[in-house]
């Protein structure tokens, strides 16, 4: 096995374009990349760029910014519509360096100055490479998202659910800001996605950032990338998250935890689509829909000095509010069979359902944590079910204590009204010795109701 086939095992072939007009850098090039192991083709004038372009899918083309009479530049156009995912590298001589970072701010990828050595040739190609796995690695992790959660079905009989759903829908092909807003768990990453899914931009990535995860330097970090020895650790170019989904959507969650330092940063890239990546002083654009989330109060942020007026109405283009799930309770046993057959499924169980007894339990618990605390219930129960239906004994305590206690005079027997007292009782209680002091009764007969009940 000679060299080149060692390298070409060794990684993922890429396939390279050089247009250049000097037989040298070409020879060059080419040279430097073959023995890397990857695919170069390479030619001398435009017309011949034109024809290669047409007839093959390329991931880097290494381009002269003059070829003759014409501008490389031109050629722009043909590999946005033959090879959109090509990452181009403008060779400039130094007298034209303007040249080149105009070219970036058309979507270049990177520039080489003449002369240049082969090490550098393979530098930025090594730098492609990563920006490629990790788009990659992005792409994957979406494609895979259905194997990790359920299914996401927006249908429901719930008025103002429907309205939502409707309102996404519309603007999801409008390419405006959206604020998504809602309680925790009510399911506003998964309604962000949906928008993603059902907009123009639903083959290109959909990324997620969630701002209250990061100290304000990392965050910025990871919004807008850092160049190499840009500050201690920084060992090479991090392209940042607004980099990785170009031309597709960036999700901001929990928008109203984003530092106070980064906000002027973001509103300007919302404005002109323009940003620098940290210890670097090129301009760089981006084509990225934004949709923020937030569970918090954001007029009440911006009367109180935390978020940033003009931020907010740039955000703020289109509003949507996620209902809570205790006030769509009709839609409460459709998500939870639907969730019980996805846990089944993982479990290589077939579940046919709930009792009535086990809905009505589920349909009066309030749902702090929304569908989020739904699911997670769901997925427990699906695992310590040992039959086909699910009855109420496999509810938690929590939930069994939601049930609705009758009124005087409704006909119950005494013994309903003792359990269902008593399940609350527990369920608010810290210890079973709390629980019994609170009911009057001492723990033994504590013990001996519960066995009764089943609790």
């Amino acid at each position: 096995m000679n060299e080149i086939e060692k390298k070409s095992n060794s990684r993922d072939q890429l396939n390279i374009l050089v247009v250049d007009d000097e037989i040298n850098i070409r020879k060059t090039i080419s040279l430097c990349l073959e023995i890397e192991g990857h695919s170069v083709r390479t030619v001398s004038n435009f017309d011949d760029a034109v024809e290669e372009i047409k007839q093959r899918l390329f991931d880097v083309v290494f381009l002269d910014l003059r070829l003759g009479t014409k501008n490389g530049l031109d050629l722009l156009p043909y590999l946005q519509s033959h090879s959109p995912s090509a990452k181009v590298v403008v060779i400039t001589a130094y007298a034209s360096i303007d040249s080149a970072v105009e070219a970036i701010r058309k979507g270049a990828a990177d520039y080489i100055p003449k002369p240049f050595t082969p090490s550098q040739i393979k530098i930025v190609v090594e730098k492609i490479f990563e920006l490629r796995t990790l788009q990659k690695q992005i792409e994957d992790l979406q494609a895979n998202l259905d194997s990790n959660f359920p299914e996401i079905d927006f249908s429901s009989k719930n008025p103002a659910v429907e309205k939502v759903m409707a309102v996404a829908r519309e603007v999801a092909a409008a390419d405006v800001n959206l604020l998504l807003k809602g309680e925790s768990g009510t399911g506003k990453t998964i309604l962000a996605r949906a928008i993603h899914d059902w907009s123009q931009r639903a083959n290109k990535p959909f990324v997620v950032v969630s701002c209250p995860s990061l100290s304000a330097e990392l965050l910025e970090n990871e919004l807008f990338g850092h160049a190499r020895g840009s500050f201690t650790g920084a060992v090479k170019d991090y392209p940042g998250r607004i980099s990785l989904c170009r031309e597709g959507t960036l999700f901001l969650d929990e928008i109203g935890d984003l530092p106070l330092s980064i906000q002027p940063k973001l509103l300007r890239f919302i404005q002109e689509k323009k940003y620098e990546r940290v210890g670097e002083n090129i301009t760089r654009n981006a084509d990225v829909r934004l949709i923020a989330a937030t569970n918090v109060n954001l007029e009440k942020a911006v009367q109180d000095g935390r978020f940033r007026e003009d931020l907010y109405y740039r955000l703020n283009v289109v509003e949507i509010e996620i209902p809570p799930l205790r006030e769509r309770k009709e839609d409460i046993e459709n998500l939870a069979n639907r969730m019980l057959a996805f846990f089944g499924r993982h479990n290589h169980r077939n579940f046919t359902g709930f009792t009535e007894e086990a809905i009505s339990f589920l349909k009066n618990y309030s749902w702090p944590g929304n569908v989020r605390e739904l699911r997670n219930m769901i997925e427990r129960t699906a695992i310590f079910c040992k039959t086909e239906t699910v009855g109420k004994e496999y509810l938690p305590e929590k939930i069994l204590g939601s049930e609705e206690l009758p009124h005087l005079g409704d006909k119950i027997s005494l013994a309903k009204i003792e359990e269902i007292h008593i399940r609350r009782v527990l369920a608010a209680a810290g210890t079973l010795q709390e629980a019994a002091e609170a009911l009057g009764i001492d723990q033994a007969t504590l013990w001996r109701k519960r066995k009764t009940y089943g609790i």
